[in-house]
């Protein structure tokens, strides 16, 4: 008789994931359900780089690639940290995983041992927590509000630091928030970590593309800061390629080998085909990514507006990425007559039924009283869902 490990055991199923399963099941069954629960870009990959993809194939890219990544692909992202980010990184720095998503598991799998603890400031992504369980690490939340934008200040940092801490988990622009740390912001917090040299930042940056506010700041940026931090980035959000699966991190030497050693024993190398894409990405015009983000941009100013003449939704302003987050605690307690929402969760169930809308309940990032709301889809679905929420909502009291 087999037995499920208890490590698995103890991992939490993504919210994001179960919600989209539903929408599908709902949609098969004839309902217009318009899904607003992904974390995806609804925009093609660029024509540049899929015709690179097809080169890949005719010129037989059909064999296992290193560990690492290809040199050229490696040296290609050392360049682009170098021109858009003033970061110096050898290739030799750099390696290349199956999406940002194992990029982090890598890291944190080579940084964390049982019993060390990681910072992550709410609201976060889900699976961070689920990954420091996979390294037998300790999450340490810090719990930010909506009245400081949804970002950890300098002290909430400085008072979450132990002797045990090893990692500081942070996401900027923000998955689910869609808030984008400053550069003071960033300086602020640098200024805490200098005193703690046993802490290594972990920066997702997997948005930086999707920011409204001008030039991406990253914190490895700052004097002193850039071999206290690992970047994580990749294809899947600037440059609409999420199923290609290409992300990559960025760390000391010593940090990049241990994650290649990781790599080795799991997957090996990204794909082949995948990483002459992302080639073409990293040296091609930026043009399409800035388009998609602008069309980004005028979703945010359309979904805020329509926000806007909902009762008892309180919105940070989103500065990136493609999320509308919400507090929707006003309607805990409200009911139709028949449903009484209790919780964001039940909030998200019934916009689902009723309104046939789907988002994410606030529990998953850390954030019970607040709603994921997606804008990666066209104008029209967006004006419609949000016009269906409206009416729906108008029948709790």
């Amino acid at each position: 008789m087999y037995h499920i490990s208890q490590r698995i055991q103890n991992l939490s199923e993504p919210e994001m994931a179960l919600m989209s399963q539903r929408s599908s099941e709902l949609r098969a069954q004839g309902r217009d359900i318009i899904n607003l629960s992904l974390g995806e870009p609804d925009f093609s990959t660029p024509e540049h780089i899929k015709e690179a993809a097809i080169e890949a194939v005719k010129h037989d890219y059909s064999h296992y690639p290193p560990i690492g990544g290809y040199a050229v692909l490696k040296q290609a992202i050392a360049e682009k940290l170098k021109r858009e980010n003033g970061l110096a990184f050898e290739p030799s720095q750099i390696v290349i995983s199956n999406g940002a998503k194992q990029a982090l598991a890598n890291v944190i799998l080579s940084l964390v041992n049982p019993g060390d603890e990681v910072i992550i400031p709410t609201p976060y992504w889900a699976t961070y927590i689920e990954m420091v369980k996979l390294a037998q690490g300790e999450s340490v939340i810090v719990k930010t509000f909506f009245e400081q934008n949804f970002k950890m200040t300098a002290l909430q940092l400085e008072e979450a630091i132990t002797p045990q801490t090893r990692v500081l988990l942070l996401n900027s622009p923000s998955n689910p928030s869609g808030v984008v740390y400053t550069k003071d912001e960033l300086m602020e917090l640098a200024s805490v970590l200098q005193r703690y040299p046993h802490v290594t930042v972990v920066s997702d940056e997997i948005y930086e593309l999707i920011s409204f506010g001008g030039c991406h700041a990253s914190i490895a940026g700052l004097p002193g800061m850039k071999n206290r931090v690992v970047i994580i980035n990749g294809v899947s959000k600037g440059y609409a390629m999420t199923g290609w699966r290409i992300g990559f991190s960025a760390s000391t030497p010593d940090i990049a080998a241990a994650c290649v050693k990781v790599q080795s024993q799991y997957t090996s190398g990204a794909s082949s085909i995948s990483q002459m894409a992302a080639l073409a990405a990293y040296k091609g015009s930026l043009d399409p990514s800035l388009a998609m983000r602008d069309a980004f941009k005028r979703r945010r100013n359309l979904i805020m507006k329509k926000a806007a003449h909902i009762p008892g939704f309180r919105i940070v302003k989103p500065e990136g990425a493609f999320y509308l987050f919400p507090d929707v605690s006003y309607y805990f307690g409200r009911s139709d007559g028949q449903v009484v929402i209790q919780n964001a969760k039940d909030l998200s169930m019934y916009l689902l039924d009723k309104a046939m809308v789907a988002t994410v309940a606030g529990d998953a990032f850390g954030e019970p009283a607040c709603l994921r709301i997606s804008y990666a889809a066209s104008d029209e679905e967006l004006a419609k869902a949000m016009d269906r929420i409206k009416v729906v909502l108008e029948e709790l009291s």
